[in-house]
C-alpha cells in the first residue's frame, strides 16, 4: 500500500475550487518550471498564462498550447472564456446535468395526464409509468418539482 505524503493545504484548495490542474506535469512552460511564483498545479493560472504568451508574448497558438499541456482547441476556448467573462470564467463549470434533462416536457405531459385522470395518485405512483413509458428512473421528488415548475409556469402565463 503506497504512502500517502503530508497533506498540501494550496493542492486541497485548489482542489476545492475545482482549479487543481489534472495534469500539471503536463506543463512545460520555461516560467512554471523554474520559478517558485509560477504553479503548474493552479489551472486558472496555466489557463491566463497560456492566453497571455500568446497575446502579449507573441507565441504561436501551437507553441503555446503545447508549452502549458492543452490542445490548441483548448487554447480558443480558454481565450474566449476570457475574453467573454475575465478570470472567473476559466473556472471549469460544475459538473453534471445542467437543467432538467430526464423530465422533458413529453414526459411531464404523461405525468400531468396521469395526475388528471387520477387524483389520489402521488408522485411516488408516477416513477413506475414513466420508467416503463420513458425508460427514465426519476426521484418522485424531482417529478414534485418539475409538475410544481410547470404549473408555477402556467400561473404566470395566466396572470401576465
Amino acid at each position: 500500500m503506497a504512502r500517502r505524503g503530508k497533506p498540501d493545504p494550496k493542492v486541497d484548495a485548489l482542489r476545492e475550487a475545482r482549479t487543481l490542474n489534472p495534469r500539471p506535469d503536463e506543463v512545460r512552460d520555461e516560467e512554471f518550471t523554474s520559478s517558485g511564483f509560477f504553479d503548474a498545479r493552479d489551472l486558472v493560472q496555466v489557463k491566463y498564462e497560456m492566453v497571455r504568451r500568446v497575446r502579449v508574448g507573441g507565441a504561436s497558438v501551437t507553441a503555446a498550447a503545447a508549452a502549458f499541456g492543452f490542445s490548441r482547441p483548448s487554447y480558443y476556448e480558454a481565450a474566449a472564456a476570457l475574453q467573454r467573462a475575465g478570470l472567473p470564467a476559466l473556472v471549469p463549470a460544475n459538473p453534471g446535468p445542467r437543467a432538467a434533462h430526464k423530465l422533458t416536457d413529453e414526459v411531464i405531459d404523461h405525468a400531468q395526464a396521469l395526475l388528471d385522470a387520477d387524483s389520489s395518485l402521488r408522485a411516488a405512483d408516477l416513477v413506475e409509468p414513466l420508467r416503463v413509458r420513458f425508460g427514465v428512473a426519476v426521484h418522485p421528488r424531482s417529478i414534485e418539482r418539475a409538475l410544481a415548475r410547470r404549473q408555477q409556469a402556467a400561473s404566470g402565463r395566466k396572470s401576465g
